[in-house]
């Protein structure tokens, strides 16, 4: 038994053609610091890779069960202060950082994520490294915590 296969007259050409096709997608998020234009009063907007990176860095200081209804919502970063500083702990850090990249920003594609810690001086540096989905753009973000005393 043969199959036959039925195409559109536009399909006709199908290996000689090549199909292009091109999306261009923005984004757009507001600047958490809302602060008015002076001119228009409206709220600053950040594009792009500021948007994603503000997401991301909104994503990582946030607190586990912080955000009501979604307890594993966020980085955890604060709440591994007051953890052991070893390197387990470190690991778990980094795993926690990247799993809700993963799941919570479809924006970012993670490329690198390093924790450091200084438990002798009470400060916690975490860098993420990510990549623009849809774009070549690559963007790190660092933040550090340290003890106020």
């Amino acid at each position: 038994m043969a199959t036959r296969r039925a195409f559109a007259q536009e399909d006709t050409d199908l290996n000689t053609a090549s199909v292009t096709s091109s999306r261009v997608k923005e984004y757009i998020d507001i600047d958490l610091t809302f602060q008015a234009k002076p001119t228009s009063g409206e709220i600053f907007k950040k594009k792009d890779a500021a948007a994603v990176k503000q997401a991301i860095k909104t994503l990582v200081m946030t607190n586990l069960l912080e955000k009501p209804f979604d307890p594993f919502f966020g980085g955890d970063i604060r709440g591994q202060l007051f953890e052991l500083a070893d390197r387990d702990g470190s690991s778990i850090l980094r795993d926690n950082i990247i799993d809700n990249i993963e799941a919570y920003e479809p924006r970012a594609e993670v490329l690198d994520v390093v924790v450091d810690l200084y438990p002798d001086n009470h400060v916690l540096n975490v860098t993420v490294k990510f990549k623009v989905v849809n774009t070549e753009e690559q963007v790190e973000f660092t933040t550090r915590l340290s003890r106020l005393r």
